[in-house]
């Protein structure tokens, strides 16, 4: 700990995002970085805690107090290489990642977390501007072939760490670029896309192979994939959203988050719209959107269709209000039950809660509004936490778009697999441990939300990291990969 007082001389202070009004008239991220000498001097904040309860919120074991203090004395460099050593993408947590390590620093006890997050970003951004981040192929070949099949951060993280360790990867995606929900699910205003294309060159000069518009389980059967690779890593990711099923559904207006942000994505990239919205464009220009939902997917669906002009936006939660502050004593140093507001929820937008959907309303097979209700939730006999309607609460909320942001119910069975023919959990997801993240069908392996479920981009980088590992000791019968 070089400056043991620094939590009690220096103010924290976290990057600031430019004004609603310019933010709004672009795609590009708005959060202006901080100067380097202020970085250090937030990183001499850092209290270097005898227990470090920032790694307990830190599913990637970033080495948090170590960097922290190496930005605090300049040793950018050395910063970087020790960020690198538990996180292959540091760039991208450190725009889109929640911080549950901040939630977990001791500071966070009374409301002054270390800005960790912050200055992640700041010493990764400072590697690709100074030239520190170069390829780091193996010094060998294995001559073991490994096929990674999704290219999210779980993919992308398990792909790079067996190149680097000597395997022929080659990353198989679906869709026509590559990132996953990076490229597709997050909007631009939150990280811009040529992040992941910097670091797939990266790759590309470690050996990875990406295949794009290569659907396995339609272009190419998982036989085809078990017979020529020596392993198979499944990282394809939670993709089959939860359905709003009420009367109405059926009209015209009502679409998933996914199916939205897709598009504009696609349009931000340059698409032309018939590529950008081949069933049709998307658009909340003008109109009355309903985002149903409390997560993040739908905050990013309320900041985007404040860029595209809306005329009003709603979004609805099912679960009642979170307090506006924690209970410490209850909650620290785990990720608490607060309420939560987005740069997105600041730039224009009505929040509800305890609110359920009862039906859509239509004329003509069109959207004109929701019919919904309030509810309550109390302990019922088993203990557990019960639903039910509050008694003449109903009311219309106008509605010409409807944006479904209900989360992931697991991943889509149809494809890839239903051909693998994996055993799975009890909640749909691909049956594999943490330990050796072995299917049940030999040599196919499973990480990332596929295996878990829907969850943040830091666990699907641990996951694919730690998938890599069990590959490279199953093929090698050892591995120095890290955990």
């Amino acid at each position: 700990m070089g400056l043991p007082t620094g939590f009690l001389e220096i103010a924290r202070q976290d990057r600031p995002y430019e004004t609603v009004e310019s933010r709004l008239k672009t795609w590009k991220e708005f959060v202006l970085p901080l100067a380097a000498d202020e970085v250090g001097k937030q990183g001499a904040r850092c209290m270097d805690c005898g227990v470090p309860f920032c790694h307990n919120g830190c599913p990637v074991n970033n080495l948090i107090p170590d960097w922290n203090d190496l930005v605090r004395r300049g040793k950018w460099r050395e910063a970087l290489e020790t960020l690198h050593s538990t996180n292959n993408f540091p760039e991208f947590t450190g725009r889109i990642c929640p911080a549950p390590c901040e939630a977990s620093c001791t500071l966070n006890i009374d409301d002054n977390p270390v800005t960790i997050k912050s200055i992640e970003c700041a010493i990764v951004d400072r590697g690709w501007d100074e030239g520190w981040i170069v390829p780091q192929p193996a010094a060998r070949r294995t001559g073991k072939r490994v096929a990674v099949v999704g290219s999210g951060p779980a993919g992308l993280a398990c792909a790079q760490q067996l190149a680097r360790a000597g395997h022929a990867v080659t990353l198989f995606e679906k869709s026509d670029r590559v990132g996953g929900l990076l490229r597709y699910g997050i909007p631009d205003f939150k990280m811009e896309k040529h992040l992941i294309d910097r670091r797939m060159r990266q790759m590309e000069a470690e050996g990875v192979e990406f295949r794009t518009g290569v659907e396995v389980g339609a272009t190419i059967s998982v036989k085809s994939l078990l017979e020529g690779y020596d392993a198979v890593a499944m990282t394809g990711g939670a993709e089959w959203p939860r359905d709003l099923q009420v009367p109405g559904r059926e009209f015209d207006g009502i679409h998933y988050a996914m199916d939205f942000l897709t598009q504009q994505n696609k349009r931000v990239a340059g698409d032309d719209e018939s590529r950008a919205a081949p069933r049709g464009t998307l658009s909340a220009k003008g109109k009355h959107v309903v985002v149903i939902g409390g997560g993040d997917t739908g905050s990013d669906c309320v900041g985007t269709s404040n860029r595209h002009g809306a005329a009003s936006v709603t979004q609805l939660e099912v679960m009642p209000q979170p307090p506006e502050k924690e209970d410490k004593a209850l909650t620290w140093p785990d990720w608490p039950l607060k309420m939560r507001t987005s740069s997105s929820h600041e730039e224009g937008c009505e929040r509800d809660f305890a609110v359920m959907t009862k039906r859509a309303l239509g004329e003509g097979g069109k959207l004109r509004a929701l019919e919904c209700v309030r509810v309550e939730w109390a302990k019922g006999d088993d203990g557990r936490m019960a639903m039910r309607e509050v008694p003449g609460s109903a009311f219309e909320l106008k509605a010409d778009l409807v944006l479904l942001a209900m989360g992931f119910v697991g991943p889509r069975k149809p494809g890839m697999i239903e051909q693998a023919g994996v055993t799975l959990d009890g909640r749909g997801n691909v049956l594999a441990n943490t330990t050796d993240y072995r299917s049940s069908v030999p040599k196919l392996f499973a990480a990332g939300d596929m295996r878990r479920g829907q969850s943040l981009v830091v666990w699907a980088i641990r996951e694919g990291r730690q998938c890599a590992r069990a590959i490279d000791e199953s093929l090698m019968g050892r591995s120095t990969l890290p955990r």
